[in-house]
């Protein structure tokens, strides 16, 4: 029986197929959990932290005020489901603020925000191509000096070497895609602030690197097609593997694909059992099953 097809292809969808082919069906098709860490949560926090510094005047967007909202942001994150699954320590938690703050810092060497015209912020933009939906979110939209659009992308991670850069750079390509449909105009360029190096990777978006990008979308949704057809997802042995949360169910590493779609379908009727409680106005508490 074929496999259902996701409704939708983002950045990260199209990086994780490009990247293994089982990983993306765990997360896109079967659903299961990608449980947070400790990187993530940084990377959420520091998002959220740019987030308020570009809502202020520019006047006021100095060093201080980013770390004064990251503090805010921080406060606002104490009772996040991610920060709690965590499950931090004093120390972890300390440890976690501490590096939010030297990105904080270093992202002041990578720009001038007292500069920067936004003009949306974690901007959700979709569109439909030839029947297939594409969406994304936006770190940053901006105009520069001469009123062209500009599309940033903000990165806590390590910059990639040479030999991966541009599939890095497919993401923002995508953007700039999604702002030409949506908004008419393709952005004069796309950048990607890598915080902890910290290094930026510019790049000008061109009627060929969009048209690349579409053509790529394509092949992609096509090849997804045909393994939810044939009920065949390879995976893609690499040193990601290390991060994958999803490694305990691969066949790669001794795991079994037909257990991931058991707890897949447990999570299923448990979330269809909790909405329909909560229609009644009863909680349900939905466990999520460990990858262990």
């Amino acid at each position: 029986m074929p496999l259902e097809l996701p409704t939708s292809l983002s950045p990260s969808k199209v990086s994780s197929f490009t990247e293994c082919a089982l990983a993306f069906r765990f997360s896109a098709i079967d659903r299961l959990p990608d449980p947070p860490t400790v990187a993530t949560v940084r990377g959420t926090l520091v998002h959220a932290a740019l987030e308020r510094l570009m809502l202020l005047p520019p006047e006021q967007r100095v060093p201080s005020a980013g770390q004064a909202c990251l503090a805010e942001a921080w406060a606002a994150a104490d009772d996040d489901p991610e920060l709690v699954a965590l499950d931090l320590d004093d120390a972890g938690r300390a440890g976690l603020v501490a590096d939010a703050e030297a990105l904080i810092e270093r992202y002041f060497s990578l720009e001038d925000p007292t500069t920067v015209t936004p003009i949306g912020l974690e901007l959700k933009m979709e569109t439909d191509i030839d029947g297939l939906r594409l969406r994304g979110i936006i770190d940053r939209l901006e105009l520069d000096a001469d009123g062209e659009l500009v599309v940033t992308d903000y990165k806590t991670g390590r910059a990639p070497n040479q030999n991966f850069e541009q599939s890095r750079l497919g993401g923002v390509h995508f953007y700039a895609f999604l702002c030409e449909q949506v908004l008419g105009r393709r952005p004069a360029r796309v950048q990607l602030l890598y915080l902890a190096d910290p290094v930026a990777i510019v790049t000008v978006p061109t009627e060929q690197s969009i048209r690349g990008l579409q053509r790529k979308v394509r092949a992609i949704w096509t090849a997804i097609e045909r393994a939810c057809e044939k009920e065949n997802f390879a995976p893609r042995t690499s040193r990601l593997c290390d991060y994958c949360a999803y490694k305990a169910y691969c066949p790669s590493f001794g795991g079994s694909i037909a257990e991931a779609e058991r707890v897949a379908g447990e999570l299923a009727a448990q979330a269809e059992l909790g909405t329909a409680h909560a229609t009644d106005g009863a909680a349900v508490a939905v466990p999520v099953a460990s990858a262990g």
